[in-house]
């Protein structure tokens, strides 16, 4: 074959003989409703606005109606927004200018997430300086001819004063309606997907916004409502999931910073880990498999956006579980690292793998150095006798403080697909400082003795945290038995004796 000529008319230049403009046509919402969004991460895009907006604190209510989920709301005390901006944001490729700090990217994440999960998003909100005001978009009517609502101002200041406990002076509401998944849960199954939809979330803000949420500036927290009764049905804090968060390092001197010269870049920052091999921990364990999680930990402004992963500069293997990397992204643009719209991961040229081909520590330890101690810490570990293992155990649900949850899982491995063992205060006899619903998967306390372990204070969803320890691990293993014997039987009645005068002693005092 005779070698390749290139042609002698080719035009490098592309002549054109004018301009028109072509505006998105309606339909183009409905491109929105199909991004991809996962329910995690459309809910933590939303709560990137609040911290945007520079709120401390952040709302995730489930709206219930007996059985049913009629809605969800993410509730903030940010700033606000006025007519205008709030116009701006509800605007389907409304032109919005970012800080250099800010979360937000791409200026689509409130509306493709949003509708990505749900048929009607409405978002109030007031300033300071002006009242509460609303938009609303239907997606069927968005998909036709771009028409979004202006919701009545009467209602508007009536939601915000539902929730004048956080919305004092300015504050944001965004309002799912509609919401396709509540729509599939079956009869007698909402508390089950609650569960599950409430245990996920929380892990996924956790981790991907554990730098925020470490502080004690930021707090976010997840409640299921009544839209009745305005009672909440269950009240969880969501706490940091820190990938780096380990007691003692896998390795003697690690963690160790890098530095690897990237094209267009300059010099890139690693700062890299080897864990502890076999660790219990929910930071290690809990926060997916240890294929997908080994890799690159990559922050923009102090938010997580990738959570593992080697970015095609290697594949995923066993030997490397123990390796993760925290890498901060340049703060000005660059051709070399690529935000998905998403923010659930970084697309790199093979300039960054160039460069970690070079980076090396001040000492003269290079990365590829750390890539082969971090699959030597796995074998060694492989090879020693294998550790004292506990039994796997009835998971902690409603009614237990969410620290205290994550420890426990953390201590003692859960058993798969096991309805949780909750704690709730009720009416019982005297002489019971308890009682176990082994069907229910309840225990149930004396509130009778409530005001023993509430120093006073108003008692709450997961308070008295080391009397329900306590319990949890002496009577967890019962739940667990088809049935229960005579001797375990008079454990329970000895265990009420004794709880019953420790309380009757200790309100005396």
């Amino acid at each position: 074959m005779p070698p390749y000529q290139p042609s002698s008319d080719w035009q490098y230049e592309i002549p054109t003989t004018g301009s028109k403009r072509l505006p998105p046509a309606a339909r183009y919402v409905e491109s929105l409703t199909h991004q991809g969004y996962g329910f995690e991460a459309a809910i933590a895009d939303l709560v990137d606005n609040s911290i945007d907006a520079g709120a401390r604190n952040v709302v995730i209510s489930f709206l219930r109606d007996e059985d049913r989920l009629v809605g969800l709301l993410v509730v903030d005390d940010g700033r606000g927004m006025d007519d205008a901006t709030l116009d701006t944001a509800m605007t389907v490729g409304g032109r919005q200018e970012y800080g250099d700090n800010a979360l937000g990217h791409f200026g689509a994440g409130l509306k493709a997430a949003s509708l990505s999960h749900a048929d009607s998003l409405t978002v109030i909100s007031r300033t300071k300086r002006s009242p509460s005001t609303g938009r609303r978009w239907l997606t069927a009517r968005a998909q036709a001819d771009f028409t979004c609502d202006i919701v009545d101002p009467g209602y508007c200041q009536k939601l915000v004063d539902r929730y004048d406990g956080l919305i004092e002076w300015h504050g944001t509401i965004v309002r799912w309606d509609n919401v396709r998944a509540f729509d599939t849960i079956t009869t007698g199954q909402t508390d089950r997907y609650l569960d599950d939809a409430i245990e996920k979330l929380e892990t996924h803000l956790g981790l991907h916004l554990h730098r925020f949420l470490a502080g004690d500036s930021f707090n976010v927290d997840i409640v299921v409502e009544d839209v009745t009764t305005k009672e909440e049905l269950d009240h969880r804090g969501v706490e940091p999931i820190d990938p780096f968060g380990y007691r003692v390092p896998g390795r003697a001197g690690y963690p160790r910073t890098y530095h690897a010269p990237v094209e267009g870049v300059g010099k890139v920052e690693l700062t890299a880990h080897i864990w502890q091999p076999k660790s219990p921990l929910v930071s290690f364990r809990g926060i997916g498999s240890l294929a997908e999680r080994q890799g690159f930990y990559i922050y923009r402004n102090n938010r997580l956006v990738q959570a593992g992963g080697w970015n095609s500069t290697r594949s995923p293997e066993g030997h490397l579980a123990l390796a993760r990397i925290a890498i901060d992204l340049p703060g000005k643009p660059n051709d070399v690292f690529s935000l998905t719209v998403k923010k659930d991961g970084v697309t790199v040229t093979p300039a960054f793998a160039r460069g970690l081909e070079q980076a090396e520590d001040p000492a003269g330890h290079t990365f590829a150095e750390y890539v082969q101690e971090a699959q030597t810490t796995y074998r060694e570990a492989a090879k020693r006798v294998t550790e004292v293992t506990r039994e796997a155990v009835i998971p902690a649900g409603k009614g237990v403080d969410p620290k205290l949850r994550r420890t426990l899982r953390d201590e003692l491995p859960e058993l798969k697909g096991e309805d949780p063992i909750t704690f709730r205060w009720a009416s019982l006899a005297p002489e019971l400082f308890f009682e176990l619903d082994r069907e229910t998967r309840e225990i149930r306390l004396n509130k009778q003795y409530r005001t023993a372990f509430n120093g006073g204070r108003r008692g709450g969803l997961n308070d008295a945290p080391v009397v329900k320890s306590m319990l949890y691990l002496m009577v967890e293993e019962i739940f667990q038995k088809s049935r229960v014997t005579a001797v375990r039987t008079d454990k329970i009645a000895l265990w009420n004796s004794v709880l019953v005068t420790a309380a009757q002693c200790e309100m005396s005092r």
